[in-house]
Formats: C-alpha cells, structure tokens, sequence
C-alpha cells in the first residue's frame, strides 16, 4: 500500500506538503497528470493527480479544478508553477476548503520522474498483493515458486542446506550451490549464473535456513520479498510438522521406558506394522536445537523429539536411511561453525525391537565420539558387536579395564621405546597366524614368536587361549 506519506519521505523526489497534513495516510492507486479544467472524466479514485497549472487564470479556475478533484476522491495533488515559483494564494485555499492534499514539486523536477519513481512503488506492490494472494489460496510453495517465477522473469527452486529439493524440479550443481550458501561472506550472493538468497533463517543460524535459487540476477527487493513469502510456506510447514511430532515425545519416552503402550502409541504416529530405524543425534557444544534442525532437514518424514542434549528420531527403515543422513551431514558441514554433529542409527527392526534399537542408536553415536571428522554417521549394521558394546561402556571404565589389562606391557614400552603393544595389536588382528602377523610387521617369525613371548610373560597369560585373546583384543580396542 503507498501512502501520500512515504512520498513526502522519499528524498529524491523533494515534495512539500502545503495542505492536508491530517490526510496523508490516503492510498495512491496509480499516478494522473493532466492540464484539463475538469478532468474529473478520467479520475476514478486514489490518483495522485500531476499539473503543471496550465488551466490556471484565476480562482475561479481553481475552484472548478480542485472541486473535480475532490468529487473524483483522489489522493492527492501535486503542482508546480513554474511561471511565479509559487503555488496560486487560491488554489492552496480551494484545496483546504475540499480537503485535498495538496503537495508542491520542486520546479527542477519533471513529472516523468516522479511517474516513474512511482510506478515502480506501485508495481512492486501489485506483485506483492499478486504473490500474497498466492499464499493466502493456500495454494503451496509449488505454486508459489511457480508465481514467484512468473514476477522475476527467472526460474526459482528452493533448497534446504542438505541439499534437498524442497521445490522447484531438479536443479543442477545444487550442492555445490549449498556450499557457496554457507560460506558466503554476505547474502544475497550471485554464484553460478544463480542467486542465492536466505528464506526464515531460524535463531540466525544459516545452517538451519532454506535458500531461495534465482536464475540470473533479479532485482533485490522482488527477490527479498518473495523469499519472505517462502518463509511463510516454510512456517505453515513446520506448524504442521509440529503437530506430527507432537506423537514422538511419549512414543519415544514409551520406547525408552519399556512401556505397554509402544504399540498404540506407533498406531496413533501411523508407524504400525512396519521396519523402524531409531536415529540419535548430538552436538559437541549440546545444541539440540541443531541437532534437531538437522535431522528434520536430512529425513523430512521422520518424527523427531529432544531428550535432553541428545535428539532422538524415529523413521520407517528404508535402506537408503543411513546415506540419506551421512550425504546431508556431508552438505552441511562447511556451516557447522564450532559444533560438530555425531549420529548413531539403528539397524532395522520392528515394534518390539525398539527400545533395544534406541540402546544401539545410542552406543552407535557415542562410538562416533571416537571417530575423527566434523560429522560422523555410525550405523548399528556398519559396525562389530564389540564395538558397540565397548562404545556403551563409560570412558573412565575403558581406561581402567585398558590398564588392568595390559598395564605391564605399557610401562615396558614406556621405559624401553618398543611397541609390544602395537605387536600384540597386529597378531590379533590376524586372528593369531604367525605367518600373516610376521609379514604385516616386516620382521621375520621368530622375531614375531620373542616379542609374543615377552608380552604372554609379562601379562602372565596364554595367548593360546581363546579367553585371553578375546580378553586383550577388547582391552586394545578400549584404547
């Protein structure tokens, strides 16, 4: 909506205001310039009416004038004289007498200025009331996207930082687009032929933005503005995911507790009778906020909830889960700042596996702890039964069993700069042979079969012994 109020604000255009100060809030519908007595024929209301004053000879003219003016219900007046460098004493009074505004032009100024200046106002406008109404039909993004479009003569897509299509059809070199996104010092930001501009950048956090792709280089202000409308389909969107998950919090804490009601709880999510995966998530600086943010952004059908620092998930078990969710992280982490992000997944299973799942979605993650990378995605499947038992094991209690184990041989290499250890480590590894075990290490086997035999001496074990193996290769793997 333009007012006769932001005219007087707009500083190239230098208006005054002589008369109707307590009537500058009447909207200007489009812009008239006319030399005509009585053009009253052309008017059809809230016109903010152009002249030079040519019509004038006296004040009876401006009587006639001004009372057209006003039966038309225009907006405004504004005049300039270019004769006298002043406005006519009568026609200031004839417009206070009818109430109508009454602004005057610098005589510098042409009018064509001012109709173009004030064209575009009222263009953007009527593409903002255009695109609104889009909005309000309830229409979607989709369509949006597609009106969007149609305003700035260029194609449009939307994409989350995972470098997902949220709409728009498939775009090429979209990750790479995403990654331009995040490490950009400034936005908006041409790239690529593209434009880039950020759509309800939640807490100010980029990470968890949507970005709005423009083809080419479109005007600032059309783009801005549709991507305020793209914020608003986002909300809607994440209004009704909110609903969603409104099941998730007693489903998962009914998971985690062994309760009866698991089953009615996955029928109410829609979740019955099918494979679920359970998906744990945490950050190194516990913001569940971008725990969560991330996990919503990487599996949009997922119901997910925040325990706490850790955010849980539950997801039906399509294969695709664990590489869906290792591709976003991998998108993701030029924006990660500080934070890193570690995920656990669980391997497939059915209702009554659940609460088992969510213990191994867990152990899965804190095994990630260990792992280096500013993003780790462990999956239950991808990892050894041991593994997951020791990454259920506090820290301390992995320390203490690492030393009680194989203390001696610690301190031997310790005080004399040799690696048992590492020996011990290789011979394990290949289950025992001697052959296998020699070759790794470039030494020969009966250099193999000394080294062994000082760490069975100093542990006062057999590593014959199935037992013992087992007993060390966890001590090792504690490390």
């Amino acid at each position: 909506m333009l007012l006769l109020r932001t005219l007087l604000q707009m500083p190239e255009l230098r208006l005054s205001l002589h008369t109707g100060e307590d009537q500058l809030d009447r909207t200007v519908t489009r812009v008239y310039g006319t030399e005509l007595p009585d053009p009253s024929r052309y008017l059809s209301g809230g016109e903010l009416v152009l002249s030079g004053l040519l019509w004038h000879h006296g004040p009876q003219d401006s009587e006639r004038f001004v009372s057209s003016l006003a039966s038309a219900r225009v907006a405004g007046l504004a005049a300039s004289e270019t004769e006298n460098r002043a406005l006519p004493v009568d026609l200031v009074a004839a417009c206070e007498r009818h109430h109508v505004p009454l602004l005057e032009v610098p005589v510098d100024l042409s009018f064509a200025t001012i109709t173009e200046r004030l064209s575009m106002e009222l263009v953007g406008l009527s593409r903002h009331r255009r695109l609104l109404n889009v909005v309000a039909e309830g229409s979607g993004l989709p369509a949006l996207l597609l009106a969007g479009g149609h305003e700035l003569s260029a194609p449009c897509w939307v994409l989350s930082t995972t470098g997902r299509v949220v709409a728009g059809g498939e775009l090429q070199d979209r990750v790479a687009l995403v990654k331009e996104f995040l490490q950009a010092d400034r936005l908006p930001k041409t790239v690529r032929g593209m434009t880039l501009v950020p759509v309800s950048e939640r807490g100010g956090n980029r990470l968890t933005s949507w970005i709005l792709v423009v083809g080419g280089e479109p005007q600032q202000e059309a783009a801005a503005e549709l991507a305020s409308l793209v914020a608003l389909e986002r909300l809607r969107q994440a209004q009704g995911r909110q609903i969603e998950n409104r099941t998730a919090a007693p489903l998962l804490s009914a998971v985690l507790s062994g309760s009866s009601d698991v089953e009615s709880r996955l029928t109410a999510a829609g979740l019955e009778n099918v494979r679920l995966r359970v998906i744990s998530a945490m950050t190194s600086d516990q913001r569940a906020d971008l725990a969560a943010a991330v996990l919503e952004e990487a599996l949009p059908q997922a119901l997910v909830t925040p325990v706490g620092d850790t955010v849980y998930c539950i997801a039906k078990a399509d294969d695709s889960v664990p590489d869906d969710v290792r591709e976003a992280m991998r998108v993701m982490e030029p924006g990660l700042g500080s934070s890193r992000v570690l995920v656990g997944i669980s391997s497939p299973v059915m209702s009554r596996g659940l609460r088992g799942a969510a213990e191994e979605a867990t152990h899965a993650r804190r095994l990630g702890e260990r792992r280096g990378g500013r993003t780790c995605v462990v999956a239950g499947e991808e990892i050894a039964l041991h593994q997951l038992l020791l990454a259920g094991v506090p820290e301390e209690l992995r320390t203490s069993l690492r030393r009680r184990l194989l203390g001696p041989v610690l301190d031997y290499d310790a005080e004399h700069g040799s690696d048992l250890v590492g020996t011990l480590k290789v011979f394990l590894d290949c289950s025992g042979s001697w052959t296998t075990a020699a070759a790794k290490l470039h030494v020969h086997v009966n250099t193999l079969r000394y080294r062994v035999g000082r760490v069975e001496e100093l542990l006062g074990v057999d590593l014959a012994e199935f037992e013992a193996r087992v007993d060390l290769f966890l001590a090792l793997q504690a490390g």
